[in-house]
């Protein structure tokens, strides 16, 4: 659709419901693909509450989908100068490759349109992810906090307690936190709260080294690496083992933190505007190293059974460990890339915190 189009449509006094419907249908389709998709049939038919108040995951997500296009209804209703959504760009551009394909592919997108299209995909697919994940943490840190109080409290039985309950109860609350913080950043965009999204990475590498580490893509992943990692790893030592998992469960406070630190410009693959505060003042991916230096300690026992078994099964292993790692490499060096080609902010950002990973060594 060409500018002069947008600009009578922005005038027409219906342009906050078409916003609206456009919204919501994209919530629709993507809700709809959530569901469809085999991957997700464990999460959406798992039953979560008490027995008084029992939910599915489908149930919740299409409660939550309900309340979302609510929000969105009070949005556009309140909105003070309307203008044409992302969403409904997005249809714009589908329904001009339905109509003329070949013209529309010769004619390219204006920057606004493949902006549209990159932001719609990617909320429409980790939108529904994030929902159902967030509920699934919450009543997982719910169950275990129960099951730590039916016991008599942490302190009674320390070491049961902790392998049994409280580790889980620890690491279900961080993740908790982090998709919290993720789902509202997919969810709520605005340049009234300083997080609209202004650029997408547009490259085919950037998108599929972050697309390969989430579901059904990580399968494939999975499939070629192995997976030789543990949430909770098992050490034969009780000290070295309480140890090494407190240590692992702080890496991953230290990633939630990174989380908290992006606030509501928390998503993959875009560009919000830069943030300086917190982790992100002593390292520029602190999240890919404390979540990788995590799946190190929980790959640790599997890769020492593994060259237990044979050495060329511990070369596997390690390998797998390795290629992961490289996975999350590519993803900071993608990031960056994307980041360096939209303006000179990032720039400027790397010059002042020097190190990508570990400050003063990488």
């Amino acid at each position: 659709m060409n500018s002069l189009s947008s600009e009578r449509l922005s005038a027409l006094p219906a342009l906050r419901v078409v916003n609206l419907t456009a919204s919501a249908a994209l919530v629709v389709l993507a809700c709809a693909i959530y569901r469809g998709s085999p991957f997700n049939a464990v999460q959406l038919v798992q039953l979560y509450g008490p027995p008084s108040f029992q939910f599915s995951g489908d149930r919740f997500l299409l409660a939550a989908a309900s309340v979302y296009v609510a929000l969105l209804a009070l949005y556009y209703l309140a909105e003070p100068t309307p203008r044409v959504s992302k969403s409904l760009c997005f249809f714009q551009v589908v329904w001009s490759f339905l109509r003329a394909p070949a013209a529309t592919w010769r004619q390219g997108l204006s920057h606004g349109q493949r902006l549209a299209v990159l932001t719609t995909l990617l909320k429409g697919f980790f939108g529904p992810m994030m929902v159902v994940s967030l509920m699934d943490f919450c009543m997982g840190a719910w169950v275990n906090a129960l099951a730590i109080l039916a016991t008599g409290g942490l302190w009674g039985h320390f070491g049961q307690v902790f392998n049994r309950h409280g580790f889980w109860f620890a690491m279900q609350l961080i993740l908790f936190v982090d998709v919290l913080v993720f789902t509202v950043g997919y969810l709520v965009e605005s340049p009234r709260l300083g997080n609209e999204i202004r650029s997408v990475d547009p490259t085919w590498l950037g998108w599929a080294v972050a697309m390969v580490c989430y579901p059904p893509f990580n399968q494939v992943t999975v499939a070629v690496l192995g997976s030789y990692k543990s949430e909770f790893p098992k050490y034969d030592d009780p000290t070295v083992h309480l140890v090494m998992n407190l240590l692992l469960l702080l890496l991953m406070a230290l990633y939630a933190s990174a989380s908290v630190a992006l606030g509501l410009k928390a998503s993959n693959l875009t560009y919000r505007g830069m943030v300086k505060r917190g982790p992100y003042a002593v390292v520029r991916h602190p999240a890919y190293t404390c979540k990788n230096m995590a799946w190190w300690i929980g790959s640790a026992p599997l890769v020492a059974a593994a060259f237990g078994q044979s050495f060329w099964l511990g070369l596997q292993a390690l390998g797998s460990v390795l290629g992961w790692t490289l996975i999350y490499a590519m993803r900071a060096l993608t990031e960056e890339d994307h980041l360096r080609r939209v303006d000179g902010e990032y720039a400027l950002y790397a010059q002042k915190v020097r190190y990508r990973f570990l400050p003063g060594l990488l």
